[in-house]
């Protein structure tokens, strides 16, 4: 098979089995820039791969996604009989490490979510109001809800006589049930006469956190409209080298949080860990594991539980 059909078979193989591939496929079409889509798969060099990989600059986390895009398809090609080998470089060099992300302190929070500083961030703008801002700002935080989740969510999606929103064939294809504590539920109760009298659409199918003119909100604009918050509210990179505040940190913090609350209560982590991630949407469990370790304190009351086990308390 020709290594431009091969690819294409590929692609709807993942997508049938529930991946939306987006970036996959961008990927493997823009190989094709670099090898001879219309030669076997076979025919495909090492120094092909190599010219590919290694494109402009320094290595990037770039480099490690394009070279296990190309390891999938080719595991893919040769169990299929499109192609005998696998022409990938077996010396790869490793990646630079994931700079971890910022967990905000509970203080932080409170800064960034009090209405005075909120309103002074959003102080001559346009496209959506300040009441609206605050209450993305809560969704992301209050339900651990990725940018893309909380801005899709229609009227439809939000049922506050159970406190449950409906998040839909999101990153993995698959849907899911979050439901929210009480503070979370009642901001959003009065967020809905508010965004009435804003004059936002009312249908079923409207953004429930919308522009002014009902369009979904945009990341461009909410992060400029975020990164004015953080200066009001002094927030920034500490000195431990964590990358600059970004929205998708209200998501991590949820997270920590809510499994340090669990160790400092004795529950069993371990057993809840499933639930936690089946809450955030993650596709399996490692995903969620990565926060165990994320801050010291985490750390600090992992290590109090071992060191109670280790003493002989059997009841952690």
């Amino acid at each position: 098979m020709m290594l431009r059909e091969a690819i294409e078979q590929y692609i709807l193989w993942r997508r049938v089995h529930g991946a939306k591939f987006t970036t996959g496929s961008d990927i493997l079409h823009h190989f094709l820039r670099y090898a001879d889509g219309d030669a076997a798969c076979d025919a495909v060099s090492t120094n092909q791969v190599l010219a590919f990989l290694t494109g402009q600059g320094p290595l990037t986390r770039n480099r490690e996604n394009k070279y296990y895009t190309l390891a999938g398809f080719w595991r893919h090609a040769i169990s299929r009989g499109y192609a005998m080998r696998s022409p990938l470089p077996t010396n790869e060099p490793k990646s630079p490490p994931r700079k971890p992300p910022y967990i905000y302190s509970h203080d932080e929070l409170r800064r960034l979510l009090d209405p005075a500083n909120v309103a002074s961030s959003r102080r001559g703008a346009v496209q959506f109001d300040t009441v609206t801002f605050r209450t993305l700002l809560l969704t992301l935080y209050g339900a651990g809800l990725r940018f893309s989740e909380a801005t899709a969510l229609t009227l439809a999606d939000v049922d506050l006589s159970e406190d449950v929103l409906t998040i839909r064939a999101t990153k993995f294809y698959k849907s899911r049930l979050v439901p929210i504590g009480p503070q979370l539920a009642t901001e959003l109760a009065n967020y809905m006469p508010l965004r009435r009298r804003g004059g936002l659409a009312q249908g079923k199918a409207s953004f429930l956190l919308a522009n002014r003119d009902g369009t979904r909100l945009a990341s461009s604009t909410v992060q400029s409209a975020f990164d004015a918050l953080r200066r009001i509210a002094g927030v920034h990179r500490t000195a431990g080298g964590r990358q600059i505040p970004r929205l998708h940190d209200f998501r991590h913090s949820f997270a920590v949080h809510n499994l340090t609350a669990w160790y400092r209560r004795g529950a069993d982590v371990q057993r809840l860990l499933p639930a936690l991630s089946t809450y955030l949407g993650h596709s399996d469990l490692e995903g969620t594991k990565v926060y165990l370790t994320m801050t010291p304190e985490l750390l600090q009351q992992a290590s109090l539980r071992f060191a109670r086990y280790a003493g002989g308390d059997q009841h952690v």
